[in-house]
């Protein structure tokens, strides 16, 4: 059982990504957005005064609809869209003038294409007159659960309706400097360094779900850095919205036929190799391509997402020792994957070593699963 929550920023929220940077000279700290697990963990622990395991889904972005008085979760828009036009891998679109004809490495992911069932009216890059239609980057969880279910989004459903869904906030930049005593000069020491506060929309709130139910709730909690706080409440509405859309990609995991695997969090893709090194890569590693006889067609995917660790060990004294662990690169929430059937993930079976399935319980490699369902308009099938 999962218990949802709504986290509310009080204030801006400072959250750093991974990039390296050096306060004794002049430097942008990086930033991410929605916080990742790691981070969201972390203020949990400080909350509870507990170093505790937790087991999060999540973090996901939510919208207060004033007039109906309810939450909706929202999730990225799917990466295997240029606009509202689906792409799909040109072996399965047998009405494309491409199909059988486009030449690419073998070794490669099959090459993306703009499908051929779509309604060339709904497609404007070349029409000047039009204008500019605003997107949503933010999709509400009724439009994922028709999307589950038709393995489309109709155009409508792509339009910006409220204020928020193409960018739910805002970013500022902060710069933090010390002054030598007795002058206006930055000391040398401590330099000078820029990082970006984040500001979300009213009525838009930060969204998580625990297997360990949380009391003394509402509660204050901070969040990211320089104690930036969240107001932390308990979202039963939400639970019901989640468990829709989980058990219909259940469902649609079940059939043995072509299927979508649209990634909902930043999935972790990481595997040590025979050179004692550990790598990240945009797809999982048991997923193999199907031009060298796996399952894996191809995906849609943008750059990767750094994330910081921290690892603790032990010495020979017992003492707790807290260090920076080195950088993991994720897919980003939105990657889709189109394989020839379902596959589950290996950090999902319980023959999985524990610090593989970790990745899991900290919400990272969340999928929904829908079937390819191409136009009735063509004969694709």
């Amino acid at each position: 059982m999962t218990h949802w929550y709504t986290l509310t920023p009080l204030d801006v929220l400072l959250l750093r990504d991974a990039k390296p940077f050096t306060p004794t000279e002049r430097a942008w700290a990086g930033s991410i957005f929605p916080p990742n697990g790691h981070t969201i963990v972390g203020a949990l622990r400080s909350l509870l005064g507990t170093s505790d395991d937790f087991d999060i889904t999540g973090s996901f972005l939510c919208r207060y609809d004033t007039t109906e008085q309810k939450h909706w979760l929202y999730f990225p828009r799917p990466l295997g869209y240029v606009g509202s036009i689906p792409l799909v891998p040109i072996r399965w679109d047998t009405g494309s003038h491409l199909h059988n004809r486009l030449e690419f490495d073998s070794s490669k992911p099959c090459p993306l294409v703009k499908a051929s069932w779509n309604n060339p009216a709904a497609d404007n890059n070349n029409d000047e007159e039009k204008p500019e239609t605003k997107y949503r980057q933010y999709l509400p969880s009724d439009v994922i659960l028709s999307y589950l279910e038709n393995g489309q989004i109709q155009d409508e459903d792509w339009k910006v309706q409220y204020k928020g869904e193409d960018k739910p906030w805002t970013t500022s930049s902060r710069s933090h400097n010390s002054i030598e005593p007795g002058t206006r000069q930055v000391k040398t020491a401590d330099g000078y360094f820029v990082e970006t506060a984040v500001r979300l929309h009213r009525d838009w709130k930060i969204a998580i779900g625990l297997k360990q139910p949380l009391n003394s709730l509402p509660a204050t909690m901070r969040l990211g850095g320089e104690g930036h706080r969240v107001l932390i409440e308990e979202c039963d509405e939400i639970k019901g919205q989640w468990e829709k859309l989980k058990g219909k990609s259940d469902e649609n995991f079940k059939p043995t036929g072509k299927s979508i695997a649209y990634l909902v969090t930043p999935g972790v893709f990481e595997r040590w190799h025979d050179d004692n090194m550990a790598r990240c890569r945009a797809y999982p590693w048991e997923w193999i391509l199907s031009t060298n006889g796996g399952n894996l067609v191809s995906f849609a995917t943008e750059r990767q997402v750094s994330i910081a660790c921290r690892s603790q060990y032990k010495d020979k004294d017992e003492t707790k020792h807290n260090v920076p662990a080195p950088q993991v690169f994720a897919a980003p929430a939105g990657t889709l994957y189109y394989l020839n059937h379902p596959q589950d993930l290996f950090q999902n079976q319980d023959s999985a070593p524990e610090k593989v399935k970790r990745w899991r319980k900290l919400g990272y490699s969340e999928f929904f699963w829908l079937p390819y369902k191409p136009s009735s308009e063509t004969n694709n099938d």
